[in-house]
């Protein structure tokens, strides 16, 4: 379900339960929270999502969606097939700021040990995804070995997020960019 698809009732919710599950944890928040914060009863809740389980699903898929849009963007704006590698690093700088907890997607892995939760897959989806980016754009670029330096990308990506947001450390983007540009010169 996209945000624009919503009505405004729903969006709200949405909107409320997205901030909650990221910055208390998914389990931490309860339907009533979310409906009190949102000003609507929880049936209305129901009535939008069918469960609490189909709002973490927008929620992800919302996030999921707005990360992806993010990379395509900068992608369109590059030209140069090596630069385009690097394109996943170019956005954490905008994603990061809002992202003070890390990964919503680590986060709700962490979360949903159930490997039969939809929303399980949908975030091993979104890392299986970036790899796949990392491997395209890798081959694109004539880069050799492009299956090994992928996941060596996606380490580097990752850990990015970690650095920055776990260390508190405010050169660890750039400096992960500045490492995955040497790998590709190797």
């Amino acid at each position: 379900m996209k945000k624009g698809e919503l009505t405004p009732g729903a969006a709200r919710i949405l909107e409320v339960a997205s901030e909650l599950f990221y910055e208390r944890g998914i389990h931490a928040v309860g339907v009533d929270t979310i409906a009190a914060e949102s000003g609507v009863t929880k049936r209305t809740l129901y009535n939008r999502f069918g469960s609490k389980d189909g709002l973490l699903m927008a929620y992800l898929e919302t996030r999921d969606r707005h990360w992806r849009g993010l990379i395509a963007d900068r992608l369109d704006e590059l030209t140069d097939p090596v630069e385009r590698v690097l394109a996943p690093f170019d956005v954490l700088p905008r994603w990061l700021p809002a992202s003070n907890r890390g990964c919503s997607f680590i986060n709700a892995f962490a979360e949903l040990p159930d490997a039969d939760h939809p929303g399980r897959e949908l975030v091993t989806g979104e890392k299986k995804w970036l790899l796949a980016l990392f491997r395209d754009l890798l081959a694109e670029a004539g880069v050799a070995g492009a299956e090994t330096r992928a996941v060596q990308l996606l380490a580097l990506h990752e850990g990015a997020i970690v650095g920055h947001t776990m260390a508190e450390e405010p050169t660890a983007v750039s400096s992960a960019r500045v490492a995955a540009l040497t790998l590709l010169r190797c």
